[in-house]
């Protein structure tokens, strides 16, 4: 079996492997990357769409706004894509119940849709959640405790715990409050309100909510760009790309990985390096580790689950559907979850006088969302969308199925307990970095898998293996 030797081996071209790649290029260190796709930026690619009249559409692997509190990662991006780098004047709605209210909220435009009665029982549920959480101090353990302590139990459902349960497929209850504390910290009823009068009143915006926030950048033509245009920058500089290239299995003795052993198109091979950098997912990772891991660990990842996705993506005849990047669709009662018409992040994701929607179902793998076909799942989208007042059937010109796994770790009760375990095994390796959302089993934005790789390197660089989980610490992302 044929041997490459390299200083560092990156197994994941997603934003982590890349972001890594490129600060190790700077200090002219050696490295190979591999991609098991035959595209990279992981989660965050861009896909193109080439429609038999020669127009051309592009969609993310979902949307991908970019916002971070990280001056250092603008210029890093910046420096790559530059013009291309886009500010975008955000616009996001929720649908529910055949009406659409503005995200971030519009407390003027809820009212009226609600009605002043389903308004007196919010009005009513939040008190009573602020002397239950408040004054009597019941433990928030759960998501369902935390939504229903800032929001009250009526208009955490209307919304909140109902779209949540959707992405999990396990009721709120059994869902870990951390996944709160990561994703809406600082997000309830007197910051939406706060929000609501700053944006009359003032310009600053100093203390808002990420979730709140009404502008972000994006690269003019999605944001595989950014990746993209690495991969061609480190190519030019001679490094090392194997697409369409996985690990099978990966050697380990005295705490340190030395060898990887990987499987291509044109057969197996192997690489001998000096660290390991992966962004492959933890579950999938421990069990190509030889020898075999310990017990307790085994157990452990077996307990550990992801959500996975399925997407399609409509091509129209129709200039315009929104004035929305997207839409949610909280009611469980709507298998369709969330839909991103493309242009409106970049007039240049779809062609003139065209659109298009990227429309995501939220499932585990093998279930019956995951295993239907292009065309059922094309009807299902239709029959909800078409009555909301979207498109019609006659509007599409083509529809693509994507599939996805692996897109969510689940953050159920146990999962920090079985977690805490992996980890404690992974970091006993003193040459392994484990980054990025797959790698981590962390729902890490894109800013925050960025910040990963870029310490990943640095850690490489400066021979100290730095703390990865500082990355995003301060919860308000």
């Amino acid at each position: 079996m044929n041997k490459i030797k390299t200083e560092t081996l990156i197994i994941g071209a997603g934003p982590a492997g890349l972001a890594c790649a490129m600060e190790l290029s700077k200090a002219g260190k050696d490295f190979i990357v591999i991609e098991k796709s035959s595209q990279v930026g992981g989660l965050a690619k861009t896909y193109t769409f080439k429609e038999t009249d020669g127009l051309v559409f592009y969609t993310d692997n979902g949307p991908h706004r970019f916002f971070s509190k990280n001056q250092n990662l603008y210029s890093f991006i910046e420096g790559l894509i530059g013009e291309d780098w886009i500010k975008v004047r955000r616009q996001t709605r929720q649908f529910i119940d055949g009406k659409f209210y503005d995200y971030p909220v519009n407390p003027v435009q809820a009212l009226v849709n609600i009605g002043p009665i389903m308004a007196s029982r919010m009005l009513l549920d939040y008190l009573w959640a602020k002397v239950v959480y408040g004054v009597f101090g019941k433990e928030i353990r759960t998501f369902e405790d935390y939504a229903v302590a800032n929001f009250g139990k009526s208009l955490a459902d209307f919304n909140i715990i109902n779209y949540t349960e959707k992405i999990w497929g396990i009721p709120s209850n059994e869902i870990h409050a951390e996944w709160a504390v990561q994703r809406i910290k600082g997000l309830n009823v007197t910051s939406v309100l706060k929000n609501f009068i700053s944006k009359i009143f003032s310009k600053n915006k100093n203390s808002t909510p990420k979730s709140l926030v009404d502008e972000f950048f994006y690269p003019a033509k999605g944001t595989g760009l950014i990746y993209e245009t690495i991969k061609n920058k480190l190519e030019k500089l001679n490094y090392k790309f194997f697409m369409e290239t996985y690990p099978v299995s990966i050697k380990h003795k005295d705490n340190l990985i030395y060898e990887v052993v990987l499987r291509s198109k044109e057969g197996d091979f192997i690489i001998e390096c000096k660290n390991l950098v992966e962004s492959v997912p933890v579950t999938e990772f421990i069990s190509i580790l030889g020898p075999s891991v310990p017990k307790d660990v085994k157990e452990s990842i077996s307990k550990l689950r992801h959500r996975s996705q399925v997407y399609l993506f409509i091509t129209l005849n129709k200039e315009s559907l929104t004035p929305d990047q997207w839409v949610y669709f909280p009611r469980q009662e709507n298998k369709v979850a969330r839909v991103s018409e493309m242009k409106n992040f970049s007039k240049e994701m779809s062609p003139a006088g065209k659109t298009s929607l990227f429309i995501e179902f939220f499932c585990f793998e093998n279930d019956k969302i995951w295993n239907s076909t292009k065309d059922e799942i094309f009807e299902i989208a239709l029959s909800e969308l078409s009555s909301a007042g979207f498109f019609e059937k006659n509007d599409v010109r083509n529809y693509y199925l994507i599939r996805q796994k692996n897109v969510y770790p689940v953050y159920d009760l146990d999962y920090q307990r079985y977690l805490s375990v992996v980890k404690s095994y992974l970091d006993g390796f003193n040459n392994l970095y484990y980054i990025g959302r797959p790698g981590r089993f962390r729902y890490n934005n894109q800013d925050h898998s960025l910040e990963m790789g870029m310490l990943a390197a640095k850690s490489i660089i400066d021979g100290v293996k730095y703390n990865m989980d500082s990355v995003g610490e301060e919860k308000e992302f």
